[in-house]
């Protein structure tokens, strides 16, 4: 449940950070809500998932993997360009999240 949770969160904060281009400053109000609930949103979940993982863990996956999903996002949705060395370097990081999840004892499975 504690994933499912952290995910829940990944994804509010993916929301809110794409409205945030959307928002043009705070000047647009429809996506200047969405971020703000949505980063509220995330952040309270993450408190939820905070009760049962290490802080450093909850936020290493948290921000790895929303990096991960907002450079898509902003692939698919805003046209913005990924080149190699960016494919590589988020390779990377969900690597370490892999490795963090898989052999680390401070993750409860």
């Amino acid at each position: 449940m504690t994933y499912f949770i952290l995910f829940l969160a990944i994804l509010a904060e993916v929301i809110a950070t794409t409205a945030l281009k959307a928002s043009d400053s705070f000047t647009k109000l429809g996506p200047s809500i969405v971020l703000v609930v949505g980063y509220a949103v995330a952040f309270y979940l993450l408190t939820i998932v905070m009760r049962s993982m290490p802080t450093g863990v909850t936020y290493a996956i948290w921000s790895g993997l929303g990096i991960v999903l907002i450079s898509v996002f902003g692939y698919l949705f805003n046209s913005e360009k990924l080149d190699l060395a960016a494919c590589i370097g988020m390779s990377l990081i969900v690597a370490g999240v892999v490795v963090i999840n898989v052999f680390s004892k401070t993750v409860s499975h």
